[in-house]
């Protein structure tokens, strides 16, 4: 999962990053509104978490900008602005929870499951996909009852294909998906078709059906068929 932390206070941004990073998220970070704002304009996200008060601007702006354009990124607002005007307003412009600082790392693990979930899966906590059942806050995968043994941007990269069924996910995306930001300094996309051989090996040494449709010049889509 791909996220952008919006925070302008240094220690607390490092060990947000440290401590999402730990927890298997891909994390980019921007520590005013103006680097944000460039960064929701360039690239898509599973969740934006936004601190409201940043030395340039108000963080509201950029769930205003969020929803104004479409984006599908789960908002997650932490501020120490605890007022309930800033409360309903962020609510009210799209942002899908609030968390006042201080909080406790695990809260925000908890608050950030809790929203993709119901982002991406219907706030189920397992995903059922033909042979498939995923577990996603224990990151277990069973394969017709037996459990698949995957690694971290193998899961990641079923994980996104599960969250996106019958779409189908340019390399690009794929790329920017499993790495953030810093595709844009890649000489290839050899590395996608690397893990997405690998997976869809492991898959089918399991029994799994072949599922993962590659469409050959532009990405790859999960077949619902």
């Amino acid at each position: 999962m791909k996220l952008l932390l919006v925070e302008d206070e240094a220690s607390l941004r490092r060990t947000l990053v440290d401590a999402l990073r730990q927890g298997g998220y891909v994390v980019e970070v921007a520590a005013d509104f103006a680097q944000a704002y460039e960064k929701i304009k360039l690239y898509q996200y599973d969740a934006v978490l936004v601190d409201l008060t940043l030395p340039d601007g108000d963080g509201l702006d950029l769930v205003r900008a969020l929803k104004s354009d479409g984006s599908a990124a789960g908002v997650l607002v932490i501020t120490a602005r605890d007022g309930l005007d800033d409360r309903v307003q962020g609510l009210d412009l799209g942002a899908d929870d609030y968390l006042v600082k201080p909080f406790h790392l695990s809260e925000l693990n908890a608050r950030l499951r809790a929203l993709l979930r119901r982002r991406q899966f219907g706030g189920q906590h397992h995903i059922v996909f033909r042979d498939l059942l995923v577990w996603p806050e224990q990151k277990e995968v069973l394969v017709k009852g037996e459990p698949l043994i995957l690694t971290r941007k193998e899961y990641d990269l079923l994980l996104y294909l599960l969250a996106n069924p019958g779409r189908v996910l340019t390399k690009e995306a794929v790329a920017e998906h499993l790495c953030g930001d810093q595709v844009d300094a890649a000489d290839s996309f050899d590395f996608i078709y690397s893990h997405m051989k690998n997976l869809r090996k492991k898959l089918q040494e399991k029994g799994a059906d072949d599922y993962i449709r590659t469409l050959y010049g532009v990405g790859y889509k999960l077949s619902t068929d």
